[in-house]
C-alpha cells in the first residue's frame, strides 16, 4: 500500500476527519483576529472578507460533521 493510499484512507477515517475539524476550527482563530482588526479599522472590505471567510469555514464544519456522522452510522457499535 502506497504512502499515497494510505494518506487517503486517513482522511475518511474518523481521526481523519477530526483531524480535518480541528484544522478548520484553528483556522476560524485567523478570520476572527482579522474581522477585529476590520471593524477597529473600519474596513469594510476586509470585514466582508472575513464574514465570507467565516461562511466557508461554518460551511466545511458542517460537511465535516455530516462525514463524521456517516463514518459513525457505518460502526455497529455506535448504533
Amino acid at each position: 500500500m502506497s504512502a499515497l493510499t494510505k494518506a487517503k484512507g486517513f482522511k475518511k477515517s474518523k481521526a481523519g476527519t477530526y483531524l480535518s475539524i480541528g484544522t478548520t476550527a484553528f483556522g476560524a482563530v485567523g478570520v476572527l483576529k482579522q474581522a477585529k482588526k476590520a471593524r477597529y479599522e473600519h474596513d469594510t472590505l476586509r470585514l466582508i472578507d472575513a464574514v465570507v471567510s467565516a461562511a466557508a469555514i461554518a460551511t466545511g464544519v458542517a460537511l465535516l460533521l455530516r462525514e463524521l456522522k456517516r463514518l459513525g452510522d457505518d460502526d455497529v457499535l455506535l448504533g
